[in-house]
């Protein structure tokens, strides 16, 4: 369980601070939810406590686990598949396991890819939320600002 101040990671949609943990009745059922502030867009998402662990919040990573997020972004590109539905499913999946590093790992394929030939609109849009994604956690990490963190990763690709 969190408490209010402690920085965690909501898969697919990013890092952020636990502001409250509140009891709401939502169709009827009465849960309690942590109210998650997300440093990216000023959002504010309410996650059951119940099912947290099943769906895969977790704790920032450390420093020393940045690190290896950071080496992932400046490693050469996996191989990715060449036909453009495979390749999203396997990057979707990727991105639902919440790993730090294998969201780093989406981020620099489709950034690289990108430059080599331009994204289909739909990796275009999987492009932009993975890296917010990251950023949000990179944020919360090394406690700078949004283009800062920006900056670090666009130069690390």
């Amino acid at each position: 369980m969190f408490i209010i101040g402690d920085k965690i990671v909501y898969p697919m949609h990013g890092a952020g601070i636990v502001e409250g943990i509140e009891e709401k009745k939502i169709l009827g059922e009465t849960r309690r939810y942590y109210i998650l502030k997300v440093p990216c867009g000023d959002m504010k998402i309410m996650i059951p406590v119940d099912t947290s662990d099943d769906i895969g919040v977790r704790r920032i990573i450390s420093e020393a686990a940045l690190i290896d997020v950071m080496s992932t972004l400046e490693d050469v590109t996996s191989e990715m598949s060449a036909n453009w539905n495979r390749r999203y499913r396997e990057n979707m999946e990727k991105l639902k396991t919440g790993n730090a590093v294998e969201v780093a790992e989406v981020v620099r394929n489709l950034v690289r890819m990108d430059r080599e030939k331009k994204l289909s609109t739909g990796e275009k849009k999987m492009l932009s939320n993975a890296k917010q994604i990251l950023l949000s956690e990179i944020i919360l990490v090394r406690g700078m600002g949004q283009i800062e963190a920006n900056d670090m990763v666009d130069q690390a690709i």
